[in-house]
């Protein structure tokens, strides 16, 4: 669906662009000097999202008829997808966030390419943050990788994409930035359970785990901070109110790691 721009002499001249910045991990934003710039009509909001999923990147037609349209495109598609094209880059010129609009926003077959740097972008950075944390967590630098996790999840001001009307390819990457927000979040606590923080822990879990009462991962830590905080039978009771949930409403048992978890804690056994 997408295919890769050399990079080169056709990248955008000048350097009005250069302090624009793109949000998409909450609400659309294009953001100049503290001034937010995205178009408010509903299909230039979506064109721009789909470029923005790709910078650098040519975006195909096809993929953007799918997402504004789906199975019912008007009899004018192109004509009308060139309209919205161009008020995207009218956007552009009237804000000055580009020298060259056309530069920036380029017609590129079989599509149209967004030339900015990735970076430019929050996901950028989000994603940038999530690898950076991964490799302290593998150096057992928990501190460290938990700073980078917080880093990352204070990107997010709400749902990605929250201001736009999506459709299948936009739903679907919405999906995928919020699994990988909720990794992030798994993986920050792990974190943060390495480098001693149980006590400080039990609160933020406890409401987590109330928000998403079949999450055996959250359950797990939970149970792991309390049992590390000389809590033990908060830590069974919480994995015998899984277990009623599980058995009750899904059929199953809690997966192995609970049930070891729960055995080590039966036994007096260290929990960690």
């Amino acid at each position: 669906m997408v295919s890769e721009v050399p990079a080169g002499s056709d990248s955008p001249g000048g350097t009005a662009e250069s302090a624009v910045t793109f949000t998409l991990l909450g609400p659309l934003e294009v953001l100049k000097d503290g001034v937010d710039y995205a178009p408010t009509a509903p299909k230039i909001l979506q064109l721009m999202a789909m470029l923005l999923m790709r910078p650098g990147k040519v975006v195909q037609i096809d993929s953007i008829i799918q997402e504004l349209w789906a199975n019912k495109p008007p009899r004018s598609v192109r004509t009308t997808m060139q309209t919205y094209v161009y008020q995207v880059r009218r956007c552009i010129e009237q804000n000055k966030l580009a020298a060259d609009p056309e530069a920036m926003l380029a017609t590129k077959p079989p599509g149209y390419v967004f030339r900015i740097d990735p970076a430019q972008v929050d996901v950028f950075e989000f994603q940038q943050l999530c690898r950076r944390g991964r490799d302290e967590l593998e150096a057992r630098r928990f501190a460290d990788a938990a700073r980078s996790f917080r880093g990352a999840l204070g990107l997010w001001s709400g749902p990605a994409l929250a201001n736009v009307n999506c459709g299948s390819v936009l739903a679907a990457y919405a999906v995928d930035l919020a699994e990988q927000r909720r990794a992030a979040q798994h993986l920050r606590i792990e974190a943060e359970i390495e480098a001693g923080m149980h006590r400080e822990l039990v609160g933020e879990l406890r409401s987590l785990v109330t928000a998403n009462p079949l999450d055996e991962g959250l359950h797990g830590q939970l149970m792991r901070v309390l049992g590390r905080s000389g809590r033990r039978s908060d830590a069974m009771a919480t994995y015998r109110q899984l277990r009623t949930r599980l058995t009750t409403e899904l059929g199953v048992e809690p997966c192995d790691e609970l049930q070891l978890l729960h055995h080590e804690l039966l036994s007096a056994g260290d929990p960690s």
